[in-house]
């Protein structure tokens, strides 16, 4: 028999027999088929994007000295860069920021397997980076463009003159200011004669493609469980700053099937 019921133990959420949920979920694993196909085919046209030669010589200062951008690639081809929203005299590092890079020490050894040199970059001078790597934790390699323009010219800092003016450049378009610093992803190509290429970059959501996290949370029934406001992330914190886990809450009737 196959029956439908609400149950006050699951916040109003329909139960259903296992033949009618297997229905279902075939249903949604068709959408979830197209997604991937849909996601496999904007792969390929990122990878299809044209490049765009860098020409400018960026030094950044790095635990083991000045490094060129040249030189942040330790011997691969490509080399994927996190703008880490750090800037100089913050006391800390960006919550989101620190979100997405708490997923990345796991990934970096995979990454170098596929020839990707992964770090991150601030425009924060090294010694404010490096305390704040150090309370969170972190291996992954990260510098200082505090000495450059690398910042300004992928999009990520704004200068004191932006912002009188009340508007930036940010993800491909103009919009009003809301900070000195944003975050963004950059993946950068270098070839056999040492030219360096730009070949991609993301802004706004599309850095969650580093929150492991979120995508995981996407699978559970609660989801994110964010707010419907403009800054979604208001829950996250640094990972040495959360409230101890809370126990989840008693359902009401529970008590009565014990």
């Amino acid at each position: 028999m196959n029956t439908t019921t609400t149950n006050p133990n699951t916040t109003g959420h329909t139960v259903v027999s296992r033949e009618r949920w297997i229905a279902e979920r075939k249903t949604l694993l068709a959408h979830e088929r197209e997604l991937t196909h849909l996601h496999d085919q904007i792969a390929r046209e990122r990878r299809a994007l044209p490049w765009v030669r860098i020409d400018k010589n960026y030094v950044f200062d790095s635990a083991e000295g000045p490094r060129s951008l040249s030189d942040l690639f330790e011997g691969r081809r490509q080399l994927m860069v996190q703008h880490f929203m750090l800037g100089p005299g913050w006391e800390q590092g960006c919550p989101s920021c620190s979100y997405m890079a708490d997923h990345t020490d796991g990934m970096t050894p995979h990454l170098a397997h596929r020839d990707v040199t992964f770090l991150a970059i601030s425009r924060a001078p090294l010694a404010e980076i490096e305390r704040f790597q150090q309370r969170m934790g972190w291996q992954f390699k990260w510098v200082s463009s505090n000495a450059n323009d690398f910042n300004f010219d992928f999009g990520v800092s704004f200068t004191p003159d932006e912002k009188a003016k009340n508007e930036v450049t940010y993800n491909y378009g103009k919009q009003p200011f809301e900070s000195e610093e944003l975050p963004g992803i950059s993946v950068f190509f270098k070839d056999d004669d040492g030219q360096i290429f730009h070949t991609y970059s993301t802004y706004r959501r599309g850095v969650e493609v580093m929150m492991g996290t979120y995508h995981l949370l996407d699978l559970t029934p609660k989801g994110r469980g964010e707010r419907d406001v403009p800054y979604k992330m208001e829950w996250v914190r640094h990972h040495d700053r959360y409230e101890p886990q809370p126990k989840a809450e008693a359902c009401p009737g529970c008590a009565s099937h014990s």
